[in-house]
């Protein structure tokens, strides 16, 4: 045991000289290692002192910081986290146009599609293309243009009646046909939502209602629109696209999705595809993604190295989603070293941070099935299925992939169809019956199986790991 003495000088030859002797020795600091006797007149640091603390406060306003965006020190430092944590944020969308880079095509096409063509509009995509990002900068634009803009997100439980009487809940009673602009103050306080009733709110209904829009024009979005699975909730959302154009209403719908083309997010509808534009998402230019880059540089001070910016750049592949995950990956590990310059060895080292996280993520099965040497020998079947995924089901075929790797599609058959018994990494699509059981062997149709990870994230980590790869040649 360790034992401490007053604050107050030893007398010589006493019992407090000897410990003093014993608790200052280089033997007793070596061996113990958690207790040194602290300075005269000082107390212990708490231990609270040690732990890792924030490094700036929640208020995000970068005004707080004195430091110029050219000076050096904490104060920049500490800016410059605050203005990244918005401008690389790869977790949330880009919510305003400070934010926002590249994809000025899609946005002119977008804005033209509304105010030109008086047209429907299904914005479409694979993951982290930047769908969302996009939805929110132009919902800048259309509220500037005096637009009443109405935003939902989709998901599995999403329901027609319940969303959009959410959505007429916030209308303005005003904007309705039947009332006088010098209405009295008992009208200003109403919302569309107040003239419905109790039954369930059908897209006849809806259409007929918003069709009384006057001295605005409205626009809804339904983002992730790809998620919903009530079929009733899709065929009433095709059914108001008809009725609104039908009555040439002041109301247009916007949807997006992740989709390779048009059929995967809505479906096969003939009659309403003379009201639709559709919007593709692919993947970003080179000179966009350093777009971005250039933008968290001018808005925080950082630098990115020549060698960074081009690592990033060939990693990212044309995602934004990508681009703003390494570059922010890469920025911190600098700034934690007191640094405001952005060398590749950091991008590399933010990059395996961020596979790892991701690897610990899956259950400790997957783990081990991806370092089984068969596994790994099958290594450039895996990415080529990884870039397949983008699809609202993530099913891809055999035939997909023979025609990224150059491989015979029997073989790809044989070989993701190995991986879904043991190994377990892949699930197979069953045939279609489509006679009455029992049914009859011409009645089951064999079309071509597909087949999808089994578990969520595996393509994730398969992509970027290969990313790292090439960008490391």
């Amino acid at each position: 045991m360790i034992f401490a003495r007053d604050k107050t000088k030893p007398r010589a030859g006493t019992e407090d000289t000897r410990m003093d002797q014993m608790t200052d020795s280089a033997s007793i600091r070596r061996n113990f290692g958690l207790w040194q006797r602290p300075p005269a007149n000082q107390e212990p640091a708490s231990p609270v002192a040690s732990l890792p603390r924030f490094a700036v406060d929640a208020t995000d306003d970068p005004g707080d910081f004195p430091g110029a965006p050219g000076a050096r020190g904490d104060d920049q430092i500490a800016r410059a986290r605050v203005v990244l944590a918005d401008m690389l944020a790869a977790s949330q969308p880009a919510m305003a146009s400070s934010r926002f880079a590249g994809r000025r095509e899609a946005f002119q096409n977008l804005i033209s599609a509304i105010e030109q063509q008086r047209a429907h509009v299904v914005l479409y995509g694979d993951r982290g293309i930047g769908k969302t990002s996009l939805i929110h900068v132009f919902a800048e634009a259309a509220r500037d243009a005096q637009y009443l803009f109405f935003y939902g997100s989709c998901g599995v439980e999403s329901r027609f009646d319940e969303m959009f009487r959410a959505f007429l809940a916030e209308i303005p009673l005003l904007y309705h046909a039947s009332i006088s602009p010098t209405a009295d103050e008992n009208e200003h306080s109403r919302s569309f939502a107040d003239l419905l009733g109790d039954q369930r709110l059908d897209p006849r209904q809806l259409a007929g209602l918003l069709s009384e829009v006057v001295g605005t024009r409205i626009i809804f979005v339904l983002d992730e629109y790809d998620r919903v699975a009530d079929i009733e909730f899709r065929r009433d959302i095709a059914e108001l696209i008809k009725n609104l154009s039908d009555r040439a209403a002041r109301v247009q719908l916007v949807l997006t999705g992740v989709g390779s083309n048009l059929d995967e997010l809505i479906g096969f509808t003939p009659s309403i595809r003379r009201n639709i534009v559709g919007i593709p998402l692919g993947p970003m230019p080179d000179s966009e993604i350093m777009e971005i880059l250039e933008r968290a540089e001018t808005a925080s001070g950082i630098i990115f190295s020549t060698d960074a910016k081009g690592q990033i750049v060939r990693m990212a592949a044309g995602s934004p989603y990508y681009a703003r995950l390494l570059g922010g990956r890469a920025a911190g590990r600098a700034l934690d070293a007191g640094r405001m310059e952005i060398t590749e060895h950091d991008v590399t080292a933010g990059t395996e941070a961020v596979l790892a996280e991701w690897n610990a993520g899956l259950p400790r099965r997957v783990q081990a099935t991806l370092a089984r040497p068969e596994v790994r020998a099958a290594w450039p079947v895996l990415i080529a299925a990884s870039r397949l995924t983008g699809t609202p089901d993530e099913w891809f075929s055999a035939a997909d992939i023979a025609a990224e790797t150059g491989r015979a599609p029997q073989e790809i058959d044989r070989l993701l169809t190995g991986f879904t018994g043991e190994i377990n990494l892949f699930e197979r699509s069953a045939p279609v019956i489509t006679g009455p059981a029992p049914a009859p062997a011409a009645a089951v149709v064999a079309p071509e199986p597909r087949f999808r990870f089994r578990t969520q994230g595996v393509a994730q980590l398969l992509g970027l790991s290969a990313a790292l790869a090439r960008a490391g040649k």
